[in-house]
């Protein structure tokens, strides 16, 4: 799982979780954390555009105030749309 800055401290409970390396005024960060962090950004930039991609259609950016059971459909339909779309551009 890769999560950003704001999840400092989150690999204490999930050890399989990286969070960017952050520096401070007195320590800066050497050259392996920093391409590491660039890796790391690298990945989850990605999954940034389907986020974004995702959140276009309403209702899976405000909140939810339909059945419950139809949730998932209406997630996998416009995930389909949303790889489909993206296949074809």
């Amino acid at each position: 799982m890769a999560a950003d800055a704001g999840y400092q401290g989150v690999q204490h409970q999930h050890p399989l979780c990286r969070t960017p390396h952050k520096a401070s005024k007195k320590r800066k960060l050497d050259h392996t954390q920093e391409a590491e962090n660039l890796r790391l950004a690298r990945f989850r930039i990605a999954i940034e555009h389907v986020i974004r991609r995702l959140k276009i259609f309403r209702v899976l950016k405000e909140t939810y105030r339909h059945r419950r059971k139809r949730f998932s459909l209406r997630v996998n339909l416009i995930a389909a749309i949303c790889n489909h779309t993206a296949k074809c551009a």
